[in-house]
């Protein structure tokens, strides 16, 4: 189906014609000049009415084009149902340096945290099918790696990408909060969810956790925070080896306060095995539900009456340039017949 949206632009059709039937202004004139002509037959070749019968229907052509293409017709598609349900999800990633520490297993090897992260997360966003999601990274500040966007593989892509160190040692907890709150889309009727990976505590940053936690809630935000690393770590020294616990430093009172006060949850992964946890409750996340909605997709069409007239016009100023051109040639050769 045609759609135009200036179907109005068509009173200026008959334009041309009001200004031809329009009647000349008087002018009294001398007698004409009357020029001998010296080629005989010109004057009534090159002011036939067969010509300027011609010249009239192009000319009103590209003027019925450029008219056509003034209205902005637009081809309307079917109606194709608009999905209206899903959640808006925020991932924040603890790129401190801690993430660099090799306690974590994954497929029967020892990898660092982020590598982890980076596996487990990929296949958590793949899954995400009809979710929003965006990804924030933070280290001594916070920064908008990913918008808020339905394109899954771009923020698998720059999550893949990221690299230790990218912004900082520190982990800057309150600002990565602070800013997933800023970032959410204005929408009342939303599920939005902040999934919030860190290893540590906040150490850098203009903003605490808990000023974090206070603009979280007056938002409506739910946080699930998940605590990396692992508890015993066999680490080997000139003395032999020892027991230490690499996650001495991971504030879990704070990460527990900040799921329980938002009615999220809070995960403490150990392995790779406990994500499937967090999955597993995300999966069971009940979308919003709202009103089906239809959409009909516009494609723009006045390029097509536009370009046929900017053709046509190029074609008619090509065409007269080569009979003036032969014109010229055949006088020329006349007069010098004659000289």
């Amino acid at each position: 189906m045609i759609h135009f949206d200036f179907l109005w632009a068509l009173i200026a059709l008959p334009l041309p014609l009001i200004i031809y039937w329009l009647p000349a202004k008087k002018h009294i004139q001398a007698a004409p000049l009357k020029m001998p002509t010296i080629i005989k037959g010109v004057q009534t070749e090159e002011f036939a009415p067969e010509k300027k019968k011609s010249s009239l229907v192009i000319l009103s052509l590209i003027w019925l084009l450029v008219v056509l293409a003034s209205t902005q017709p637009q081809w309307l598609g079917e109606a194709v149902n608009v999905p209206t349900e899903g959640r808006e999800m925020m991932i924040a990633v603890d790129l401190s340096g801690s993430m660099q520490v090799e306690d974590m297993r994954l497929n029967g090897s020892t990898v660092n945290r982020l590598d982890m992260l980076k596996v487990l997360l990929g296949e958590f966003i793949e899954r995400r099918s009809g979710d929003k999601l965006g990804l924030i990274l933070f280290g001594d500040d916070a920064y908008m790696q990913t918008p808020m966007t339905f394109d899954r593989k771009t923020v698998q892509q720059m999550l893949d990408e990221t690299v230790l160190g990218l912004v900082g040692k520190q982990t800057a907890i309150g600002d990565a909060i602070a800013l997933a709150v800023k970032r959410f889309d204005e929408k009342k009727d939303s599920n939005r969810v902040l999934l919030l990976l860190t290893d540590g505590q906040n150490t850098a940053g203009k903003i605490t956790p808990d000023q974090a936690l206070e603009l979280a809630v007056a938002k409506d935000i739910t946080i699930y925070s998940i605590g990396i690393g692992a508890d015993v770590m066999i680490q080997n020294s000139l003395f032999g080896t020892r027991r230490v616990n690499p996650s001495s430093e991971l504030d879990e009172e704070s990460l527990q306060r900040l799921a329980d006060e938002t009615g999220g949850y809070y995960f403490r992964a150990r392995a790779s095995e406990d994500m499937s946890k967090i999955y597993k409750l995300l999966d069971d996340l009940e979308p919003v539900e709202q009103e089906q909605q239809q959409m009909r997709p516009l494609t723009a069409l006045f390029q097509w009456p536009l370009g046929l007239a900017l053709l046509i016009s190029l074609l008619t100023l090509l065409i007269k340039s080569s009979v003036n051109n032969q014109f010229f040639k055949r006088n020329k050769a006349i007069t010098g017949v004659k000289h």
